[in-house]
């Protein structure tokens, strides 16, 4: 795996990250055109069993990846941690995304047993960054997943939560596609997170449970993450914002916080948006029952909603379940 130190010492020899992914050693191949497909399916049966039996495959000076957002495997990140802590493994390294609910394995008592690394950080790392227990990789989102494909950021284990298997066995990512497929390439060994609550999403999110080396089926809701609440000084800027800078058949890029979901609230009257984005919460689905997103306009994924992860509410996850609006 790649620690923050190598990451910097890299980074020096090389230049700024995207010379340094584009023009390190090899092609730069297409996203999809792995040699090793998670979407084929391969000769092997998962072995179910529970959480905490699952990560008990996870070793000191382990790399693991972590799937995020609305897709964080709660029960296997807190099963990964008090077996970390029983086993007193060192030097764990927890690589993800923004990622949702506790994540105990940056707390003190686990100082020297885990170690974060952020790609997107969320505020429930914040603090051990802060302090210098934990680090943050200031990159591009779409060069994420190439920190995987060049053999940057190496996982040995991955935690992920995916959709039930259809009848030909292939699982959903769900609300989370971004880099979880580049991670999943690599990693030598995948845990997979069953939920029923996980929605069937369209677009590069599919793997087949072939490829799944320990599988624990948990039913549970993914987060409920309402809108934080608007200040006066939030509800001027938001209406300014659409009523003179988002004209008749735009398409919009939006991130997490409560001004994104404020300017939604207020684009009712507009007409023909579209949506390319990096996420999405709540508000977008308004928009489209009333017809206000139809996405016409675009000139890239046109006709279609496109993004990589979402977190919201359960309306929301309703909304992306086996829709192939988005």
């Amino acid at each position: 795996m790649a620690s923050l130190r190598q990451l910097t010492v890299y980074l020096k020899n090389h230049g700024n990250l995207s010379r340094s992914l584009l023009y390190s050693n090899g092609s730069d191949r297409s996203f999809f055109t792995y040699s090793s497909e998670i979407s084929n399916p391969v000769d092997n049966e998962p072995k179910y069993v529970t959480p905490e039996e699952a990560v008990q495959c996870i070793k000191s000076c382990d790399t693991v990846f972590v799937s995020g957002a609305a897709s964080t495997p709660v029960p296997l990140v807190l099963a990964m941690t008090e077996h970390g802590k029983a086993k007193q493994l060192r030097g764990v390294t927890v690589c993800h995304m923004h990622t949702e609910g506790p994540a105990p394995y940056t707390n003190e008592d686990c100082h020297g047993i885990f170690r974060s690394l952020s790609f997107f950080m969320a505020a429930n790392v914040r603090k051990a960054v802060n302090e210098g227990r934990s680090d943050c990789v200031p990159i591009f989102l779409s060069e994420i997943p190439k920190l995987f494909h060049k053999k940057i950021v190496q996982p040995d284990v991955a935690l992920i939560q995916v959709s039930p298997p259809d009848a030909q066995g292939y699982c959903s990512t769900g609300t989370s596609v971004d880099c979880v497929k580049a991670a999943l390439t690599y990693s030598k060994t995948i845990i997979a997170q069953i939920n029923r609550h996980m929605p069937r999403t369209f677009g590069d999110g599919v793997i087949h449970q072939s490829h799944f080396d320990f599988a624990c089926e948990v039913d549970t809701q993914l987060p409920d993450h309402a809108s934080p609440p608007l200040t006066d000084d939030m509800r001027r800027l938001a209406k300014h914002i659409a009523e003179h800078l988002v004209d008749d058949g735009a398409t919009l890029q939006m991130g997490i916080g409560a001004i994104p979901d404020a300017v939604l609230e207020l684009l009712v009257g507009h007409k023909d948006l579209g949506i390319h984005s990096e996420m999405f919460a709540n508000g977008v689905v308004e928009l489209v029952e009333r017809g206000v997103i139809t996405n016409a306009n675009k000139t890239i994924g046109k006709g279609r909603i496109v993004t990589s992860f979402l977190v919201g509410n359960k309306r929301l996850y309703d909304f992306v379940n086996d829709n192939p609006f988005v």
